[in-house]
């Protein structure tokens, strides 16, 4: 079985993610789940009618991404959970192509698909790992440096030729598979994390515990996000932008504990 668990918060995308859940389960053993966030009434409701077959739970309150998954996975049976941001958009094969896969690698823990924007770019969805100075030259003027053209291309891997199956560092959030008997091993997200770096962190204790991370293009996905962290860009950022601030404070918390 497969446990597909949806996080949302006031999203626009979340039906349109729903209906492409379905036709991307058909002929899979499966249970879904919809974590809903600052929930709404309207959305238990269309939930009700129009997804029955859907499990809704609800916070009143803005709890963090990774709390939502937590639930999810804590109500889940699956042996293989697929935790999906509720603005992404499944093509009809992803969802079979990365259970195969993962059932053909015992050793893959984490598995993440190609995501692709609505200009039908592939995204950044691959990373190595954060060093320090990584976020000095994402957030300043510094990133177009030669220093820092030379650490952001490390960190995005633009030496990898995203058409291919790879083991990687760490996978964006918005969509990972994970196995349970991994799962079992490495633990819940960890919750002290309310938004960015959870998927980092819990990555990096996939590693620890020896089971691979693995990108996945053969899987695709569109993704329909809003980059909510960065709007200006530099000094207008650091003043303005909350999220800015909460990504900030997420990797001094995430540093601190691989110091």
């Amino acid at each position: 079985m497969i446990s597909i668990i949806v996080t949302h918060y006031k999203s626009p995308m979340l039906k349109l993610c729903l209906e492409s859940v379905r036709k991307a389960v058909r002929g899979l053993e499966r249970e879904v789940f919809v974590i809903d966030c600052e929930a709404q009434e309207e959305t238990e409701e269309f939930i009700a009618s129009d997804f029955p077959e859907v499990k809704y739970f609800a916070f009143r309150k803005n709890v963090g991404y990774a709390k939502l998954v937590n639930h999810g996975i804590k109500n889940s049976k699956g042996d293989f959970i697929l935790a999906l941001n509720s603005d992404m958009v499944l093509t009809e094969e992803s969802i079979s192509r990365m259970v195969a896969f993962m059932k053909q690698n015992f050793r893959v823990g984490m598995l993440g698909p190609r995501l692709i924007g609505l200009n039908g770019l592939t995204q950044d969805s691959c990373f190595r790992f954060y060093r320090p100075e990584t976020i000095i030259y994402r957030r300043t003027w510094l990133g177009k440096t030669k220093s820092g053209k030379k650490e952001l291309g490390r960190f995005l891997m633009n030496d990898f030729d995203h058409r291919q199956n790879r083991q990687v560092d760490w996978l964006q959030g918005a969509a990972m598979m994970i196995r349970r008997k991994a799962l079992e091993e490495v633990g819940l997200m960890d919750e002290r994390f309310f938004l960015f770096f959870e998927d980092t962190d819990w990555c990096r204790r996939f590693h620890e515990k020896n089971w691979q991370v693995v990108y996945f293009p053969e899987a695709k996905m569109y993704h329909c996000h809003g980059q909510v962290s960065k709007k200006k860009g530099g000094i207008s950022d650091l003043l303005f932008n909350k999220y800015t601030w909460i990504h900030i404070s997420s990797a001094i918390k995430y540093f601190w504990k691989y110091r």
